[in-house]
């Protein structure tokens, strides 16, 4: 089996049906999984095989179906965050209670611009109508809205957001509770080979961009 071209999250997930460990970078978990293969060809996979050699003897190497970059705009699965029961049930229970929750909006931010634009803050003025809970003004942010403190500060997916600005942060991450996030400020030189190091050590990139990768950018 081609196990070079399979993704991680795709190699995880053939060791745990295997009842194999999952953890390591990629080049071990193709160690693994080439280890505990044991290749017996069934009948069934034999006349498989003949059916699509005669598929593609049907069709000239110059018929393209498909071009290069539509390649990359084939879906491919994420990786998921390794959890117990209890968090799984307290994550959905967090996202009940976002969809609940009110938009907290700064006070008089529908008449400056750069209110709308900034975060809440808690209005202090003796007179101000948010503070004093009158009709037609936004609810204020208080301890009742809170959520379950278990899950607080973790992604929505489960994993733990970590911040990362250059590839030697990711060393000693777990790739099954944690995640990273390339900071705001990193160029795409940079971001690149933390993007390549992350794919090697089997971490998940929450804010992955598209990179052309050209010139000394490879």
């Amino acid at each position: 089996m081609e196990y070079e071209n399979m993704t991680v999250a795709q190699l995880k997930e053939l060791l745990r049906e295997a009842n194999l460990p999952v953890s390591g970078n990629k080049s071990a978990l193709i160690e693994r999984l080439s280890e505990n293969d044991t290749p017996v060809e069934s009948p069934v996979e034999a006349s498989a095989e003949d059916e699509v050699e005669d598929f593609e003897d049907t069709f000239d190497e110059e018929d393209d179906f498909f071009d290069e970059d539509d390649w990359d705009d084939i879906h491919t699965a994420r990786q998921k965050p390794v959890l117990d029961e209890e968090t799984k049930a307290q994550l959905a229970t967090r996202a009940a209670q976002m969809k609940k929750q009110p938009k907290f909006r700064r006070q008089e931010w529908y008449r400056y611009y750069r209110l709308s634009r900034t975060g809440w803050r808690k209005p202090k003025g003796m007179q101000s109508k948010q503070r004093l809970n009158m009709k037609y003004r936004t609810p204020m942010a208080r301890v009742g809205y809170g959520k379950i403190s278990a899950v607080r500060g973790l992604h929505p997916s489960g994993f733990e957001d970590v911040l990362v600005n250059q590839p030697s942060d990711l060393d000693g991450l777990d790739p099954e509770r944690q995640a990273i996030r390339v900071g705001a400020s990193v160029g795409n030189r940079k971001r690149a080979r933390i993007h390549d190091r992350a794919d090697d050590l089997g971490l998940r990139v929450l804010n992955r961009r598209k990179i052309t990768r050209k010139g000394d950018i490879q």
